[in-house]
């Protein structure tokens, strides 16, 4: 995907439309239901890899509110913002680092049932909210936060049921390790493409 924004003009036209309010709002929402759902699916589980998906949410669920704040407000205060998002994606991939180092010296074995389970659903649910974004995927470094982090909660998803098929079928815990680690990376690499836009946008501001 590209790092470049769309016109100025193009931005602020979808920026101030009720269309992207009521996107983001459901966004929100879905977020913020799912974080509650995979919060208590991955402890009861013991797997990583939904506990960083169920955080993801929730950081999710305040990026997306962060952005309804915003909105129709300058292009500075809209880049501060990115930079504010970006550093909650950047701790999630440390705390993610972090959760799989402890699970692997505890040698905890996830139930891959249930991480089956609740990575469909939340597959099924990112995929919608993906589907409302599309169409918002360019523009602002702000913008482009929201597309992103609804993109790699796709990725995380189908890397959730991947992992849960792995521990099936081998019995262990590495490749619900694994895949905690992948989702690290991706929010790292995301905040420092959503960095690198804000502070453009800030310079030319």
């Amino acid at each position: 995907m590209g790092t470049h924004c769309c016109e100025p003009r193009e931005g602020a036209a979808a920026l101030n439309s009720a269309a992207y309010r009521r996107v983001l709002w459901i966004a929100l929402l879905l977020n913020f239901a799912m974080f509650g759902v995979e919060i208590l699916a991955g402890v009861w589980a013991g797997s990583v890899s939904l506990l960083a998906d169920a955080l993801d949410f929730l950081g999710d669920a305040a990026n997306y509110g962060i952005s309804l704040w915003v909105l129709g407000l300058g292009l500075a205060v809209r880049a501060k913002a990115s930079l504010l998002k970006a550093f909650s994606m950047a701790a999630f991939g440390i705390w993610i680092l972090g959760t799989a180092l402890w699970h692997l010296y505890q040698g905890t074995l996830p139930h891959a049932p249930t991480m089956g389970l609740v990575g469909t659903l939340a597959l099924v649910t990112n995929l919608g909210v993906a589907w409302l974004l599309w169409a918002y995927r360019e523009g602002d470094s702000n913008m482009r936060s929201v597309w992103l982090c609804t993109r790699n909660d796709a990725i995380g998803n189908v890397a959730v049921l991947l992992a849960a098929l792995g521990v099936f079928g081998t019995q262990t815990a590495w490749p619900d390790l694994a895949v905690g680690i992948l989702m690290a990376t991706l929010a790292l690499s995301s905040a420092w493409q959503i960095t690198r836009g804000a502070r453009q946008e800030l310079a030319r501001a």
